[in-house]
């Protein structure tokens, strides 16, 4: 990870001063997107998993009424159901166990560069950089909790650097929520009958509050979090938009609703239908005349009596 962040520092740092906060948050920010790039495949296993969940539910709902008072027996039953639809309803853990050891590995680089030790092959400059840039005036690796001396040594104003982080860790924690509630709106709707929507619920509420802990984290770590947030909520609202779920029509069939372009539809509306080339002219209608009679003293070849 260190290495990562030194070739995205180096080549950032042709063009923008090397310990200009800009700079360092362009390089975390490019990281967050790279990381999520490489682990883009277990996204879309993840998104197919949980549609093919969701096109089993009715069979779920089926078993779970048939063995109600049997909870192991329902429990195998569906189990069996979904390994025979190639369905893993862990799925879902996929790319938060991917992110987890670069996570970690963030967390160790910053807290290197915080303690002021050019480890895991990083340089004395790169250190120096880092503990120099600011973001928004907010050291790179200042925590919420840094002492208010310890802030002063990196140049910067305590109350500054704490109104900055906190705001951080607000968006990182409403971020939390909207990512959590549109994954939990769209299961509870798909399973209605769900024993878990509760817990779901629950766990909605609760998961922003995690983003208290990151007040303990640097800058550089929240900056992170936030970037790979913004970038999971609208990863799962294109996902969403082009496969919207499948609904009830008035006869009781399934049917999948045409795909959207989410929120882009709300903003601009729905697009126009193509205009319809005006209908023709009526041809104009042909009188034809009929020629008067004339009496028989004027026809061609009679004679008057």
């Amino acid at each position: 990870m260190a290495w990562v962040i030194t070739q995205i520092h180096a080549g950032y740092s042709l063009f923008i001063p090397s310990d200009n906060g800009f700079n360092w948050a362009l390089t975390i920010i490019t990281l967050t997107v790279l990381m999520r790039l490489l682990i883009f495949p277990l996204f879309m296993k993840q998104m197919r998993s949980s549609r093919k969940m969701q096109e089993l539910a009715p069979k779920v709902q089926e078993l779970r009424k048939k063995y109600k008072n049997d909870k192991q027996r329902m429990n195998q039953e569906v189990m069996a159901l979904y390994q025979g639809a190639g369905a893993n309803p862990l799925g879902g853990c996929l790319p938060v166990v991917a992110q987890f050891p670069i996570f970690i590995s963030m967390f160790t680089v910053l807290r290197a560069i915080a303690e002021d030790r050019p480890s895991f092959g990083m340089t004395r400059e790169l250190v120096d950089s880092a503990r120099a840039a600011h973001i928004l005036g907010a050291p790179l690796p200042a925590t919420f909790f840094t002492g208010a001396s310890e802030i002063t040594k990196f140049g910067a104003d305590p109350v500054i650097t704490k109104i900055v982080l906190a705001v951080f860790v607000a968006i990182s924690s409403g971020t939390t929520f909207l990512t959590v509630r549109q994954s939990v709106t769209r299961s509870m709707a798909q399973m209605p009958d769900n024993p878990m929507a509760q817990q779901q619920k629950i766990l909605m509420y609760i998961s922003p509050l995690f983003a208290i802990f990151s007040l303990n984290f640097p800058l550089g770590l929240i900056l992170y979090w936030v970037t790979t947030n913004l970038w999971t909520l609208s990863q799962q609202h294109w996902f969403y938009s082009r496969h919207p779920m499948p609904v009830v029509d008035e006869k009781g069939n399934m049917v999948t609703p045409p795909p959207t372009n989410g929120i882009f539809t709300k903003l601009v509306g729905k697009p126009k239908a193509a205009s319809e080339p005006p209908p023709a002219a009526p041809e104009p209608k042909i009188v034809r005349q009929q020629p008067t009679r004339q009496p028989r003293s004027k026809r061609t070849g009679s004679k008057k009596p």
